[in-house]
């Protein structure tokens, strides 16, 4: 087990002092955990990114739950995550397993949170998380254009926004609506005056999220690249004007221009497919998807 030998006081200060992985021991240990099945390997690459786990379970401490406990469970979905981790993707695994470790702790938040035990589905689960943050920025917007917003309207348009039915926020505006705060209100004299709502998660991309998104577009960018490259003059002005167009052209139109039948340029762009399919694939077993 990676954590034996630490508690709830040591294994903060300890996750702080290990090491920094670079991509190709990441890589390394990865492999080795997914084929040898080795323990030394996992207990290495858990104990580097533990850290993370810690700085994402403290951004659920306002739900009321022991930290030790959060830091738990985002263990086990650090864990999780080295288990299911797929190297051959050619992402980080930093990247994934962020959500693993905050679908972890979101479920232990869910079963301990008593108002909500009544059930945890996606959509309670979505509601649960970001409607008060939503409800706050909505009514923040209504007050700048001197509106004030119904009850009825603020649901529809929290159902609309979260992506739920507006039964499920009538539902869950109930189980909330018990001994609330207001979101505006400060929360102690010490605080200079800071609100309950600047406590409340940034749901927007971290810098290392978007670094590493851009770093794996870049490498999609090149894998496809590569495959582009590897087809002919024709294939390819037929590929890029059938898939890589804002409005892509039709079949009829580049039979049209290349003084070929709809069901030839057809067959030559299933060919070219093919030979895409095939790079990708060599590149990457998983990217195949990409042009299923």
């Amino acid at each position: 087990m990676p954590f034996d030998g630490f508690n709830d006081q040591t294994l903060p200060r300890r996750a702080m002092q290990a090491e920094l992985l670079d991509a190709e021991t990441e890589l390394r240990l990865a492999y080795a955990w997914r084929d040898d099945r080795d323990e030394a390997a996992l207990h290495r690459l858990i104990n580097a990114y533990m850290r993370l786990a810690i700085s994402m379970a403290a951004k659920f401490k306002r739900y009321g739950a022991p930290m030790g406990d959060l830091i738990q469970e985002a263990g086990l979905g650090l864990m999780k995550a080295a288990d299911k981790f797929d190297p051959d993707r050619g992402v980080r695994f930093s990247t994934y397993a962020v959500w693993w470790i905050k679908a972890s702790i979101q479920d232990y938040v869910m079963r301990n949170w008593s108002m909500v035990r009544t059930g945890s589905t996606s959509s309670q689960k979505s509601l649960f998380f970001n409607m008060r943050r939503v409800q706050a920025r909505l009514e923040r917007e209504a007050a700048a254009e001197g509106r004030t917003l119904e009850r009825h309207v603020m649901r529809e348009l929290i159902a609309t926004e979260v992506g739920v039915p507006l039964h499920d926020v009538e539902l869950m505006e109930g189980r909330l609506s018990g001994s609330d705060f207001s979101l505006n209100a400060t929360q102690s004299v010490e605080d200079e005056g800071r609100e309950w709502i600047d406590t409340l998660e940034d749901d927007s991309a971290q810098a290392s999220e978007t670094v590493q998104k851009h770093k794996d577009n870049d490498v999609l960018r090149t894998w496809l690249v590569t495959a582009l490259s590897g087809l002919n003059d024709r294939e390819r002005f037929i590929v890029k004007e059938r898939k890589l167009r804002d409005d892509p052209r039709t079949l009829e139109s580049l039979g049209n221009e290349l003084g070929l039948s709809k069901e030839r340029v057809r067959q030559l762009e299933a060919a070219a497919f093919g030979k895409m399919r095939k790079s990708l694939e060599s590149q990457s077993r998983e990217v195949h998807h990409f042009f299923a």
